[in-house]
């Protein structure tokens, strides 16, 4: 949950990316302006509204030694590219066979804590390492930022200062109840820390101690308490025992690609066959995210738990084929489509643009291509006379403007 923001950045620690892909933090923010004046008095400001929020004059003392402004971090979060990644680009640099390779040690060294996970959570030993290994490496990269200076130079400088400031305030809260203490409070430069890469109010709501007892420590080098709460907050967020993610699926000659998105029951009915073991009997909907001609996945419902846990369908589609791996699956069979190039935030906009002058609502024109604009994609498709499997992609665009 590297926040979910890990949430954040596009490309600069392993889990800050995204595919046309936009990492989130938990909960989401909104894009608002940097607040203009000098660090000192918008720290007086903030001081202000912590103490309104319950936040005493004494953890604001203990604290304000770390309230300072960090330059590279304003640096870092306004290094963004306005291309998106492509999914296979970002699924490429997260599931490589040194992660492969290092994931399944990780998993049999803490073997005995993961099956106590799973027992409790009903989450699999794959799943939580998984996102220990897009998180973070396993461990190796947790960040060494100060966590209180990161959040306050990103809620007074940078791009989303509301939320950012609802995260510090959050972190005062956990330094208030002796959580952690400012000098250890330390983390990724986005304001995530520990294996798994919480953001404060995550922490707050689904941390938990592995054992049982006192609080969840997800800073120290047992990452026993970070993979517990990873589990937790999966269990809160609805996962399912027992359940897959996804499983790869071929097509057959002829299928009706109006059925992208659907969520149904009878896919082996509809001639959908699996790459690699079975089709569970539960309900999937279909996703395409290479297009037609790319890899298809039918999505399962802990496939959307794992969006609360990063709203990124390529950091997902990375999670979760990543666990497949550790736990002895192949690779994928169907072949991205890799001549295709990644849109810029003013192409993917200009989608949204022409769709809703044309009468279909992408609920919104953001640059963001969520559901909303791919059934818009898909309209426009069919009544186009095109394979409606929602894809958008530079032809696509191409298409449109004509």
């Amino acid at each position: 949950m590297r926040a979910l923001l890990p949430v954040l950045v596009l490309a600069l620690l392993p889990a800050c990316v995204a595919a046309n892909v936009e990492r989130s933090a938990r909960p989401q923010a909104r894009p608002d302006a940097p607040v203009s004046g000098d660090f000192g008095t918008w720290r007086a400001g903030l001081e202000a509204r912590a103490q309104a929020a319950g936040i005493t004059p004494a953890t604001l003392a203990t604290a304000r030694p770390y309230l300072r402004h960090l330059p590279q971090t304003v640096a870092l979060d306004r290094r963004q590219s306005e291309f998106g990644a492509r999914v296979w680009d970002y699924m490429d640099g997260a599931v490589t066979a040194r992660r492969i390779s290092a994931g399944r040690a990780a998993m049999a060294r803490h073997a005995a804590t993961l099956a106590r996970i799973e027992q409790r959570y009903g989450v699999p030993p794959e799943i939580v390492t998984a996102i220990w290994g897009i998180e973070t490496s396993y461990g190796a990269n947790r960040g060494g930022t100060p966590i209180l200076a990161s959040l306050a130079t990103l809620a007074k400088d940078g791009r989303r200062a509301d939320f950012f400031e609802e995260e510090l305030i959050a972190a005062l809260r956990m330094v208030q109840m002796g959580k952690v203490t400012p000098a250890r409070f330390i983390g990724s430069w986005a304001g995530a820390f520990g294996h798994t890469q919480f953001m404060p109010s995550s922490y707050l709501t689904y941390a938990v101690a592995a054992n049982g007892t006192g609080p969840a420590d997800v800073w120290a080098d047992d990452p026993a308490d970070a993979l517990a709460s990873a589990a937790n907050y999966l269990a809160k967020r609805g996962w399912t025992r027992g359940q897959p993610w996804a499983v790869e699926v071929k097509l057959p000659q002829g299928f009706d690609l109006g059925l992208t998105g659907q969520r149904r029951t009878d896919w082996a009915v509809q001639g959908l066959a699996p790459v690699q073991d079975r089709l569970p009997q539960a309900p999937a909907r279909l996703v395409l995210p290479g297009g037609a001609d790319g890899p298809a996945f039918l999505a399962y419902g802990n496939y959307d738990v794992l969006k609360e846990y990063n709203i990124s369908d390529a950091y997902v589609l990375a999670l979760g084929h990543l666990s497949d791996r550790l736990a002895g699956g192949g690779a994928l069979q169907g072949q991205w489509p890799r001549g295709d190039r990644a849109l810029s935030l003013a192409e993917r906009t200009e989608v949204q643009r022409i769709l809703n002058a044309q009468g279909y609502d992408t609920a919104g024109i953001d640059g963001r291509h969520g559901p909303a604009t791919v059934a818009a994609v898909q309209a426009w498709q069919r009544a186009n006379g095109l394979p409606p499997d929602g894809y958008i992609n530079a032809a696509l665009l191409a298409r449109l403007r004509r």
